[in-house]
């Protein structure tokens, strides 16, 4: 249970009792990265009912949508998400970019890049139908954008093999943590699938597409990824999600 509370202490806002970080605990961590999506979910399920229940207009519920899975996380990933766009807007040396990453100022081209992001994933929510399965179907997203990111962080090289993912990944056991990061990640797909194909289908696609870029760019311009980039990847990767779900149901109502 060390490893469960370790990882919602380390990933989300939520009171959790505080326990060791020894080597054993943190070996399984990772593992438990999902966990604070299910919390995540939960929190969006609810705001999905809250909001039908006082109908709400698209504006105040997308505006709530947007803030609860940053309010678990602490906006941990957004911060990371904010970090990698200053180094990626810096065109400098591979180097260069992984000092840029562990610089503690925010540039311009983070500030633009956050505000972008959460203009443009405002706008997607105000789109979304979260009625029915289909609201379960988006609330599992959070769960399976961190059961991808913690799969990547144990699959992908460390590009300085030290800072805070590499606490994480270093005591693991890759092989056992991919298993178990697979299986929630599968398990996440076949929900998604079951509880409604169409909406199902386009948020897999974009979680799939977002994944293909995060392998490819991180391999390319910092040759492997950080604590930094996995928030990056997140960030992205729920956003994708939610936008695969409305233009499914666009698609579905034109057809």
């Amino acid at each position: 249970m060390r490893s469960f509370w370790i990882a919602l202490s380390m990933y989300s806002k939520l009171p959790v009792p505080q326990v060791e970080w020894d080597k054993h605990a943190l070996s399984w961590a990772l593992c438990w990265f999902p966990a604070v999506g299910i919390a995540a979910g939960g929190g969006l399920w609810l705001w999905f009912q809250l909001s039908a229940l006082l109908r709400l207009g698209g504006p105040l519920f997308a505006a709530g949508a947007l803030l609860v899975p940053i309010l678990v996380s602490g906006a941990i990933h957004l911060d990371g998400f904010c970090d990698t766009c200053d180094a990626l807007s810096s065109h400098q040396s591979r180097e260069r970019k992984l000092e840029i990453l562990k610089d503690s100022h925010t540039g311009a081209f983070a500030i633009i890049c956050c505000c972008l992001y959460l203009l443009t994933f405002f706008a997607v929510w105000t789109e979304a139908g979260c009625t029915g399965r289909t609201g379960l179907v988006l609330a599992l997203g959070p769960v399976l954008s961190r059961s991808l990111s913690g799969l990547f962080a144990a699959s992908l090289p460390n590009a300085r093999g030290s800072g805070l993912l590499a606490t994480f990944t270093q005591p693991m056991d890759a092989w056992k943590a991919r298993a178990v990061l697979s299986l929630w990640a599968a398990a996440c797909g076949a929900g998604m699938l079951l509880l409604d194909p169409a909406a199902g289908l386009g948020s897999l696609i974009g979680a799939g597409a977002v994944g293909l870029y995060y392998v490819v760019m991180s391999r390319r311009q910092f040759g492997g990824i950080t604590g930094d980039l996995a928030g990056f990847f997140l960030q992205l990767c729920e956003l994708a999600m939610v936008l695969g779900v409305v233009l499914a149901q666009k698609i579905g109502v034109l057809l």
